[in-house]
């Protein structure tokens, strides 16, 4: 008997959530890297198929082995790609541990490998596109650790001025008066690996359009351990999910040992139907596919129906 085939790798995990793709991998322990195409950023990046190679930043939530194992690769592959130079922002006192990581491989490479570390104070942000932000929160795990919020910057007319025709418009902004204010929109909120408290009972996670919450342990007399190794239990999700205003809740990290069946009936126990259906698993493969097929239904639909509608989709 010849022996079996190597078992194949494990795919990435692909969602949906108009106008982003949310894709990546999110295992407990194995690794962790979401990535949002159209933002440029990927969280975390604890390995590094080549489908993440092409976000420009990673937004590095702590330094675990699962979280940033595949940061050496990633640069290296950026460079060798003809890419361009990436770059991640990460905890501060995380950054001179990664900056003697990459001087190591100049030893092992023989050779130097162009790289940005941006470290990022709690509540700061960088530009990653234009007005577009890149914003750090701290959060509670066994480690520095940072949470991430991408938000849009938008100018609106303030109230009182909507009515004015625009030639007044012009005359007051020339006399030097604020006409417009600006508005600080999260589209999307990672809380990286953390334990529960009020670190997430943040704007920046409570009003985001998308939430990707880390949720390790289902099992009731797991709770425990999530205190243990500062990760969420789905008590703390049940909790989280009515005050969030988000259209979809990501929930990534689970445990290999969690059946998703079993995650998914210990949410319809704990949230009311209109509430656990907000919510979508990453690595969910079966479920993920059947919601993009009626999405794929759906577009096509609409193109028949309505052409010019379904440009603006």
């Amino acid at each position: 008997m010849i022996p079996k085939q190597p078992p194949r790798e494990g795919q990435l995990g692909f969602l949906y959530v108009p106008p982003f793709r949310i894709q990546g991998f999110s295992v407990a322990g194995e690794w962790t890297a979401i990535q949002i195409p159209e933002l440029d950023v990927c969280f975390d990046i604890g390995a590094c198929p080549r489908a993440l190679l092409s976000s420009k930043y990673i937004a590095l939530s702590h330094g675990h082995m699962d979280h940033v194992g595949g940061l050496p690769y990633y640069f290296s592959q950026r460079q060798f790609q003809g890419m361009g130079m990436g770059e991640v922002v990460c905890h501060p006192a995380l950054a001179p541990a990664l900056q003697e990581m990459m001087a190591s491989w100049v030893d092992v490479e023989q050779q130097h490998t162009p790289h940005r570390i941006t470290p990022l104070e709690p509540g700061s942000e960088i530009e990653i596109k234009n007005n577009i932000f890149l914003r750090g929160f701290e959060v509670d795990h066994t480690a520095s650790s940072l949470g991430y919020s991408i938000i849009e910057r938008r100018t609106k007319l303030r109230p009182e001025f909507v009515d004015l025709p625009q030639e007044k418009l012009i005359d007051l902004k020339k006399q030097g008066v604020e006409i417009t204010r600006e508005l600080r929109i999260p589209m999307v909120t990672y809380t990286g690996d953390t334990y529960a408290g009020e670190h997430l009972l943040r704007d920046e996670l409570l009003t985001a359009k998308i939430a990707i919450i880390e949720c390790t342990f289902f099992e009731q007399d797991h709770k425990s351990r999530a205190k243990v190794g500062k990760h969420l239990h789905v008590d703390d999700i049940a909790e989280l999910i009515p005050i969030l205003a988000a259209d979809v809740v990501v929930l990534v990290h689970l445990s290999r040992r969690t059946n998703l069946t079993f995650a998914r009936s210990r949410l319809a126990e704990l949230l009311p139907p209109e509430q656990a259906a907000r919510v979508l698993f990453l690595m969910d493969f079966r479920q993920n596919r059947r919601r993009y097929e009626r999405q794929q239904a759906e577009a096509e639909a609409l193109t028949a129906t309505s052409p010019e509608a379904a440009k603006s989709t």
